[in-house]
C-alpha cells in the first residue's frame, strides 16, 4: 500500500526521487582530498574580510617538497664526498714524519795548568769572566723570530721555546745534575732517539753515538755536589730553515757551576771551586715535531773543565775540585770556555785557558 504523500502506483520511475538521482554529483573522499580549494566554516565566514575558499596544497607539491629535500641530502652528501677526495689527493699535504738520525757527540776535557783556584761561591763567581753572567734560565734567551720562507713566526717561536726547555732540563735542573733523574731531558727528545738515549744512559760509550755528557751535565753525586744552585748562564740561540719542511736550531751556551767534594757535608765552603761547560747543541724540528713539543739532536758538543784529560767522560763529568792538579799539561790547544760562537776544540783534550779560572 502506498504511502499518504505517494501516488497509488509509487513513484514514476524516470522522475525526480530515489537514490539515483544525486549519484552523478556525489563526491567521494579521494576527490575530496585532492580539492584545491577548501571551504571555510560558517564562523571563519563570519569575520569582516573573510573569503569563502582558501587554497590547500596538492598532493603533487607535497611529493615535491619531499623529493627537493631528498635531492638537498644527496647534493649535501656528494660535496662531502669530493672533499674527502680532494684531500687525500692533494699532493700538498703536510709532509709524514721524518725519521730522526742518531745525535753525534764530541765531548772535550780542559785541563787546568795550575791547582784549581777555591773559595766561597759569591767570590768566586765575583772574580770569574761569570760576573755578569745571569743565572738559570735567565741566561738562555730568545732572539727576535721572524717567519721563514716555510715556517710561520709562531712555529720558530716555537722551535726555539722547545730548544730552551731541552737545555733547561738537561743543564740546569738539580736532580738531572745530581744523577737522580734523566725524566725531564728524556721527554723532550724525539721517539726516534729514544733507544740511543737510553743506552747512552745505561752503558755510556766513547763511540762518538753514546757519550752521556753529549745529551746532558751529569755530576756523580758520590764525588761532587753543588756549593750553589744558581747556575751562571750565557749564550746564544740561532734558528735557520734548512728544507721547507725542516728548522733548525743552534744553542751555544756557557754553563759555570760552583761545586764542593762530596763528603764535605755541612763543613766549610772554601773548597768550592768553578767548574764550566760550554754546550753547542744543534736542533732540528720537522712540523710533527713542533706540534708534539719535542727535539731531534744532531750534533752535541761538550767542552768541559777544570777536568783531567785522562779521566773518563762518556757517563758523568768529572771535575778536579779546589787545590789539585791535572796529572798531564794538557792537550796542545789553550781553550777558553767562555768564548761562544767559535769552533770547538779539534782535540780529545785541551788546556783550559788560565783566563778561565777565577782571579784570587
Amino acid at each position: 500500500m502506498a504511502g499518504r504523500g505517494d501516488p497509488p502506483e509509487g513513484t514514476p520511475e524516470g522522475l525526480p526521487g530515489g537514490e539515483d538521482e544525486y549519484r552523478s554529483v556525489v563526491f567521494d573522499e579521494a576527490f575530496v582530498r585532492a580539492a584545491h580549494l577548501q571551504e571555510f566554516s560558517a564562523r571563519e565566514r563570519m569575520g569582516e574580510y573573510a573569503q569563502a575558499v582558501r587554497s590547500r596544497p596538492s598532493a603533487w607539491e607535497g611529493r615535491s617538497s619531499s623529493r627537493q629535500a631528498i635531492l638537498l641530502v644527496l647534493l649535501i652528501l656528494l660535496a662531502f664526498g669530493t672533499a674527502i677526495y680532494l684531500g687525500v689527493r692533494n699532493p700538498y699535504q703536510p709532509p709524514v714524519d721524518q725519521r730522526a738520525e742518531p745525535l753525534r757527540t764530541t765531548v772535550v776535557p780542559l785541563a787546568p795548568k795550575g791547582p784549581v783556584a777555591g773559595g766561597v761561591p759569591d767570590r768566586l763567581f765575583d772574580n770569574s769572566p761569570v760576573a755578569e753572567y745571569r743565572t738559570g734560565a735567565a741566561g738562555i734567551n730568545l732572539p727576535v723570530a721572524g717567519r721563514t720562507t716555510h715556517f710561520a713566526e709562531s712555529q720558530v717561536v716555537t722551535a726555539l721555546s722547545i730548544a730552551k726547555d731541552y737545555l733547561v732540563a738537561s743543564s740546569l735542573q738539580p736532580d738531572v745534575l745530581s744523577g737522580a733523574t734523566v725524566r725531564p731531558a728524556r721527554l723532550l727528545l724525539d721517539p726516534d732517539q729514544l733507544e740511543q738515549f737510553d743506552r747512552s744512559v745505561e752503558t755510556p760509550a766513547d763511540d762518538g753515538r753514546h757519550a752521556l755528557a753529549g745529551w746532558l751535565v751529569r755530576f756523580d753525586p758520590r764525588q761532587v755536589v753543588l756549593a750553589d744552585p744558581a747556575v751562571r748562564v750565557q749564550g746564544t740561540l740561532r734558528f735557520e730553515e734548512t728544507s721547507p719542511d725542516t728548522l733548525d736550531v743552534t744553542a751555544d751556551h756557557t754553563y759555570t757551576y760552583a761545586v764542593r767534594p762530596a763528603g764535605q757535608g755541612a763543613g766549610p765552603v772554601g773548597a768550592s771551586s768553578l767548574f764550566t761547560v760550554h754546550r753547542e747543541v744543534h736542533f732540528r724540528f720537522d712540523r710533527e715535531d713542533l706540534r708534539m713539543h719535542r727535539a731531534e739532536l744532531v750534533t752535541s758538543t761538550a767542552e768541559v773543565g777544570p777536568q783531567a784529560c785522562g779521566a773518563d767522560t762518556t757517563g758523568s763529568v768529572k771535575p778536579l775540585l779546589a787545590g789539585a792538579s791535572a796529572p798531564e799539561a794538557g792537550g796542545p790547544v789553550v781553550t777558553d770556555p767562555y768564548a761562544t760562537g767559535r769552533p770547538a776544540a779539534p782535540s780529545l783534550c785541551g788546556a783550559l785557558a788560565p783566563s778561565a779560572q777565577p782571579s784570587l
